[in-house]
């Protein structure tokens, strides 16, 4: 099979194309071949090291301290079951599926345990809508329902509003009937068509006058101390990236006031993936598209990841694989949100 590798950390240019054994599976193992992909800032980050936080050091002794410890990257896909080992129960071949993976999603064939984070895809989905809900949806979802416990009527203010973790995030809030007011650059308009009741620039000033019952920073660049004039009593504050200080706030807010700081990490499960998927259904996600890409230019959709910043997941095309990259735009209008 194909599948894009990468042997030390670095600049896109470390990942290269390469012919690899057929995964073999185990009793309860699951063979997906992998129709789609995301490229997401969280493999930008494994592809650099660039382990936020706390997770510096623990990262690259999880991953591989001079390079990474497994060579094939990605970490999120959508694709279809096509064997299953003599024990498996839960899929059958010809199953759509999508869910997330450490490793080995940019791929044709990825082997996965049948209990691991894997799930039917939503009803109504192309598999590459379905790849682009894994990162941000199953983060989204941990956070504002299972930590903030956000409840209807509440006030959300989510930093970074138009990322990949984000998009989903202002959509989720809104689905569980919050008032939201998002943050993010040059995609105002993009984080109003996906629900958002109040917009502000990234770099201004927050409205002394208001106050949220939750802040959410998928962007990872907030700071408690910083930002808990803007919360309300009883607000919460939530951030993707576990950093000493948050931790430190995380506790002391336990002790001491009502404004909560908290620290968490999503882990998928298939009853996360499963719970995605169904939201999905209900219409709470629509997935943002950017580009497309065919696995051999994976390093160039690292690099316009980084170039361009782009407003909707970038996405590796397995199924094109020879063809040339495919802007999402051209296609006509569906129910899920296309970029322009």
């Amino acid at each position: 099979m194909r599948a894009a590798t990468q042997t030390r950390y670095g600049s896109p240019d470390v990942l290269a194309l390469r012919e690899l054994p057929r995964p073999t599976l185990g009793a309860r193992d699951v063979l997906v071949e992998v129709h789609a992909s995301p490229v997401t800032q969280g493999d930008r980050r494994l592809r650099t090291a660039d382990f936020p936080g706390i997770m510096r050091v623990p990262g690259r002794l999880m991953m591989g301290v001079f390079g990474p410890r497994q060579p094939v990257p990605g970490t999120a896909f959508a694709g279809r079951v096509v064997a299953v080992g003599a024990e498996v129960t839960r899929f059958a071949v010809g199953d759509d599926v999508f869910g997330s993976a450490m490793h080995g999603a940019h791929a044709e064939l990825l082997a996965l345990p049948e209990d691991g984070p894997l799930a039917p895809m939503p009803r109504g989905f192309t598999h590459a809508e379905a790849a682009a809900l894994p990162y941000g949806g199953l983060t989204s979802l941990v956070f504002l329902r299972d930590l903030a416990r956000l409840q209807p009527g509440e006030r959300v203010l989510v930093l970074g509003a138009s990322g990949g973790v984000g998009r989903l995030a202002v959509q989720l809030a809104k689905h569980l009937g919050a008032h939201v007011t998002g943050t993010c650059g040059r995609d105002a308009d993009l984080v109003r068509e996906l629900g958002a009741d109040q917009v502000l620039a990234h770099d201004a000033v927050l409205p002394s006058g208001q106050r949220w019952d939750v802040v959410f920073d998928a962007s990872g660049h907030g700071r408690y101390r910083a930002l808990r004039p803007a919360l309300a009593p009883r607000g919460r504050y939530l951030s993707v990236h576990i950093t000493l200080g948050l931790l430190c706030a995380a506790a002391f807010t336990r002790l001491v006031g009502d404004r909560r700081a908290h620290a968490g990490v999503a882990l998928p499960t298939p009853e996360l993936l499963e719970e995605v998927a169904a939201l999905a259904e209900e219409g709470a996600f629509r997935p943002v598209l950017a580009r497309r890409f065919p696995l051999g230019e994976l390093a160039a959709a690292h690099a316009f990841l980084e170039a361009e910043r782009p407003r909707g997941t970038v996405l590796i095309d397995l199924v094109r694989i020879d063809l040339v990259r495919i802007d999402v735009a051209a296609r006509p209008s569906a129910p899920p949100h296309v970029a322009a």
